[in-house]
């Protein structure tokens, strides 16, 4: 995605320029102060110049070019789901109408990170399809359009699916998604099963997610394994945050053992660690 270190003046002369013209710019990916002040001056456009930008690179014979204008809808889009409904609505048509032709991996994985940003409902039916591509990006834009609709039953399934993916970005991606999910917004026996599943991953992170999903609705499967998570010699915050979620008492020596004596963590896995002890003994 397009993002900046650091913002600067924006030249005067690019007042002139149209949003098709700064996007020119950004495409000749100048890692310098120009690029970042073309972005930054699209930023300021207006959302329908930017959107007629998008819909000429959406047509572009470039890949590249059609992928940058994925991400450019997410500008077009605005930022307020209610406010902005009809500029998201018909970002979500340009996309959706694109997706049926596109064939390049590195687009449709763009596609379906915009789909997932402007969260319009008609995104799962035609990405779902997509869940099974050979290329493991396009599958990870799949988990990004579908993830905000978790209560859709059909993105849901998927979701699940790709949980199993054999690639462990996608995996990851849909683990990390899920996790922040809370039980008043989805919560079914399979997604429960779903997170079980995944305490066995090799990776620390996908494991933590799957913890902290089973903790946020407090089954009671996830105390053992997270147990082992908070007596390993490397703890990520993660488990920690699960630890709170979790509220089972049991675990507050495993947290004081983290925190006495002090060891090499960082200030703010220290203070998630104070908040999660906090919380469980206000419990007691």
């Amino acid at each position: 995605s397009w993002g900046y270190p650091f913002p600067m003046a924006i030249p005067a002369h690019y007042d002139a320029l149209s949003a098709l013209e700064l996007v020119a710019i950004v495409l000749l990916e100048v890692k310098g102060d120009w690029t970042w002040a073309a972005l930054d001056a699209l930023r300021g456009r207006d959302r329908d110049e930017v959107f007629a930008a998008a819909g000429m690179l959406l047509r572009s014979p470039s890949s590249r070019e059609r992928a940058r204008g994925a991400e450019l809808l997410i500008q077009a889009a605005g930022h307020d789901a209610k406010e902005h409904r009809e500029s998201r609505a018909r970002c979500a048509e340009v996309l959706l109408s694109a997706l049926d032709e596109e064939k390049d991996a590195s687009v449709l994985q763009e596609m379906g990170h915009t789909l997932g940003y402007i969260e319009d409902a008609r995104a799962v039916p035609a990405l779902r399809p997509l869940k099974d591509h050979p290329d493991a990006r396009v599958r990870e834009g799949v988990v990004r359009g579908l993830m905000p609709h978790p209560g859709d039953s059909t993105a849901l399934q998927t979701l699940m699916e790709l949980s199993r993916d054999g690639d462990t970005s996608v995996r990851k991606e849909v683990l990390s998604g899920l996790a922040l999910k809370g039980e008043d917004e989805v919560d079914t026996p399979e997604l429960r099963d779903a997170f079980l599943e995944r305490l066995s991953e090799e990776d620390s992170g996908i494991r933590a997610d799957a913890l902290v999903g089973l903790a946020k609705r407090k089954d009671p499967r996830a105390l053992e394994p997270l147990r082992r998570e908070l007596a390993g010699s490397e703890v990520i915050v993660l488990a920690v945050e699960a630890a709170q979620a979790l509220e089972d008492l049991s675990l507050l020596p495993l947290l004081h053992r983290l925190r006495d004596p002090p060891g090499k963590a960082d200030s703010y896995f220290r203070s998630v660690l104070s908040d999660a002890i906090a919380h469980l003994e206000s419990l007691a």
